[in-house]
């Protein structure tokens, strides 16, 4: 591929890590009329990169999960820059069964460079929590739907878009793993990455056109206008997703991802 699309692919890397990006307390607030968080996974802990509850989109209750970086230095590391533990995958799984229950759609907003990786988290089954997910979410008998906003890493990012449509910001990726991680592992060189982020694809025009994801949402400068463009999406997907029953529902979402 030409040299102008390698440099695209490492500018959308750039654009997604980027500090300004619309944060996640903009986003939950701006889509909903009313939030209440819900905390803890009823096991071991309350993660703080994981923000979950049910709040009122478009005049009906939703329950919507999102990962979190944090802002400030002390929030950052208190959320370890937006990475999860098992506890908030464990958080997740149980508002959205949740949902299941009380019939409410399910709306996830990620921004994860990937699940935390650090000792205690595999200790307490960073894997299984992950697995768990992927196993249970793909049969919840409700409508999901994931917008990747920023950083969509790894199996941290799947865990929690493995739902009915994927939609992505246009400064966003969505990978296996990040560019400076595939260069060290291919090449033993991370300077690479740019030459990597071309390699993985990850780009929402290259995803969208090997129909890994639903569609690109314009990401202007105005971040009220960002939320507003994400809302168009879920005000159109939503409802007819909704009417669907749940054995069309449940079919579609498994024919979405058999054709991977």
């Amino acid at each position: 591929m030409a040299k102008g699309d390698e440099q695209t692919a490492a500018a959308i890397v750039a654009a997604a890590r980027e500090p300004k990006k619309i944060t996640t307390p903009e986003l939950i607030h701006g889509l909903c009329s009313e939030f209440m968080e819900l905390h803890g996974d009823r096991g071991n802990g309350d993660d703080q990169a994981v923000i979950g509850g049910i709040g009122v989109f478009n005049q009906q209750p939703v329950t919507l999960i999102a990962t979190d970086k944090g802002t400030s230095a002390e929030e950052r590391i208190v959320k370890n820059f937006g990475s999860p533990l098992p506890a908030g995958y464990r958080k997740a799984r149980r508002l959205i069964m949740q949902a299941a229950k009380f019939h409410r759609p399910v709306i996830t907003l990620v921004n994860t460079s990937g699940a935390y990786p650090g000792q205690t988290a595999e200790e307490n089954g960073q894997g299984e929590a992950i697995a768990r997910n992927l196993l249970e979410l793909s049969t919840v008998p409700v409508p999901m739907i994931t917008i990747i906003f920023g950083e969509g890493g790894s199996g941290g990012a799947l865990a929690l878009a493995c739902g009915d449509e994927v939609w992505m910001l246009e400064n966003s990726m969505y990978s296996v793993l990040s560019p400076e991680g595939f260069a060290s592992i291919l090449w033993k060189d991370s300077t690479r990455s740019a030459e990597a982020a071309e390699l993985l694809q990850l780009t929402p025009q290259a995803l969208l056109k090997q129909q890994v994801i639903e569609g690109i949402i314009p990401e202007p400068g105005s971040h009220k206008k960002v939320v507003r463009n994400i809302a168009d999406v879920l005000k159109r997907e939503l409802p007819r997703l909704q009417r669907m029953t749940t054995t069309e529902l449940l079919e579609q979402r498994k024919q979405r991802y058999r054709k991977f």
